[in-house]
């Protein structure tokens, strides 16, 4: 790929627990990663981005981290991790680490120094401690996982956390904080990796004072208004000198911001030329399964990148959020909108087990869940751990191939007929399906980074589209209809029937056409 390969890769995100269990712990590591990339490079990715693997105590599955240069035990060693890079290199695939810089881990040595000194102490400045109002915290500050976004600490101080008490916000007004973290970037990029997903990179600079937001439920504003925690101006600041660490080393080194913003244009703020390369595009992930709704989503996602020159970001999927197959209520469905996101131009994210068409597991026991979003809620939100079920590999064994010793999530029994076992080869699987997308998304010039948008007038609940010699169709149903436009069928998600000359699309389908 070239040097800026990141404008139009498919990016893969294995979430490091649920992929492969390479010692039969039922928790998937960095060896099972390393022995599954010949199924990534043959599925046709061009990336990998792997979720937090470095020492952690397990509040948040690893995004409450106890050290940024040690990988935790359970997911292997450094060697580990240096072997992965390697051979997933001499398959042609990228790998992007995950970074959590907005909060470390309560056993992390600075916040239990933290909690050993005196108020107003250099240890406490590096997270946000301050004295309450009376008994009450600081301010009306939520934590995303539900509860006050404050914990009160044994002398009567409180400590500022968004997301889990166990998850203790940094301080990024600190000079110290800011060094530290340039150092793990180096770290990791000194070991080869491609560049690094940032959580909440929306988040580390907070509002002067810390202000009231003055609305109960504020959270439920999150990337749609203002909020005096998440994308105030100061970030900026932080990338444009990691971006300095990331062009001084060799190979196109890339960040990647995971950032609810307001608007697209907010998120573009994100990837101007001395900051990051890319922004996840929540806009997008969030749009409803229509031809009205997901054309105005892209026509403003493209509208607000192009100011700056980067690449949009599609994704149907990630870890945090519910499995598309169900968000949109069917397979075909999601099968229409992988054709659709990957003919987009841009790059492309595919969260692990979407290439099978896996369910949302809607089901687990509730003694099984451990999503901090389950205790935090009071048992009423069951959280995220229904996308992040193993996946499975086999159509028999302990766990579908997944591991010797089980999986740490129960996977449901009829996931058998899902696994990568039984699709392979068959020419009407979710899985032969996203190989050849890719497979044409790489061979068409016209597709990935290739040739803009052109939106063609079609019949109502069609969308249509073309980029030099490329057409997508897409027909959002609920009848079947006419192909509005000629060319060769090159893929598509459903079967498509001729009537004489036309051809029929079925509902909730996507087609790609070439011309000559």
């Amino acid at each position: 790929m070239t040097q800026d390969w990141w404008r139009e890769a498919v990016i893969y995100q294995v979430y490091v627990r649920s992929f492969a269990d390479s010692d039969g712990d039922g928790v998937g590591d960095l060896p099972g990663i390393r022995s599954r990339l010949p199924y990534l490079a043959e599925l046709g990715v061009d990336a990998v981005w792997i979720t937090p693997f470095y020492k952690s105590p397990m509040a948040d599955g690893g995004y409450d981290v106890a050290d940024y240069r040690v990988v935790d035990p359970q997911f292997g060693t450094t060697q580990d991790a240096k072997a992965l890079v390697d051979d997933a290199h001499d398959l042609g695939i990228r790998v992007i680490v995950d970074l959590v810089p907005n909060h470390t881990s309560d056993q992390h040595e600075w916040f239990r120094q933290a909690l050993e000194a005196a108020p107003g102490s250099p240890e406490r400045a590096r997270y946000h401690f301050r004295d309450g109002r009376g008994d009450q915290p600081p301010n009306d500050w939520e934590s995303v996982f539900g509860g006050p976004a404050w914990t009160k600490t044994a002398d009567g101080q409180w400590y500022l956390h968004l997301f889990a008490p166990e998850q203790p916000d940094l301080n990024w007004d600190q000079p110290e904080v800011r060094d530290e973290f340039l150092d793990v970037l180096r770290f990791w990029l000194d070991l080869g990796v491609d560049g690094f997903r940032i959580d909440v990179a929306h988040g580390m600079i907070k509002a002067d004072g810390l202000p009231d937001v003055g609305t109960p439920g504020h959270l439920k504003l999150l990337g749609t208004e203002a909020l005096p925690f998440f994308d105030q101006d100061g970030v900026h600041e932080i990338y444009r000198d990691w971006r300095k660490v990331l062009d001084s080393y060799p190979g196109s080194r890339i960040g990647v911001a995971e950032a609810w913003t307001p608007s697209p244009e907010r998120t573009a703020r994100y990837l101007r030329s001395d900051e990051l390369h890319q922004a996840f595009n929540f806009h997008y992930l969030t749009a409803e399964w229509t031809a009205a709704d997901l054309k105005q989503v892209i026509d403003d996602s493209l509208a607000a990148m192009a100011p700056v020159s980067a690449p949009t970001t599609w994704v149907l999927s990630n870890h945090d959020v519910q499995r598309h197959v169900t968000r949109y209520g069917s397979v075909a469905r999601a099968r229409a909108a992988a054709l659709l996101m990957l003919a987009l131009p841009g790059s492309a994210y595919v969260y692990q087990g979407e290439e099978l068409g896996l369910p949302e597991v809607l089901d687990l026991p509730e003694d099984v869940l451990q999503d901090p979003v389950w205790v935090r809620s009071g048992h009423t939100d069951r959280g995220r751990d229904g996308c992040r079920v193993p996946i499975p590999w086999t159509a028999d064994g302990p766990s579908f191939g997944f591991g010797d010793g089980g999986s740490w999530l129960p996977q449901p029994a009829d996931w058998a007929r899902l696994s990568v076992a039984a699709q392979q080869g068959d020419p009407n699987s979710v899985l032969e399906l996203y190989r050849s997308a890719l497979r044409v998304r790489h061979e068409h010039p016209d597709l990935g980074a290739g040739s803009e948008v052109e939106w063609l007038e079609v019949p109502e609940g069609l969308l249509s589209f073309r980029r030099g010699a490329f057409t997508c169709v897409v027909n959002f149903g609920p009848d079947v209809a006419r192909l509005p436009v000629d060319g060769e069928v090159l893929l598509s998600s459903g079967g498509c029937a001729t009537e004489g000359t036309d051809v029929l699309v079925p509902a909730d389908t996507t087609v790609w056409l070439s011309r000559p």
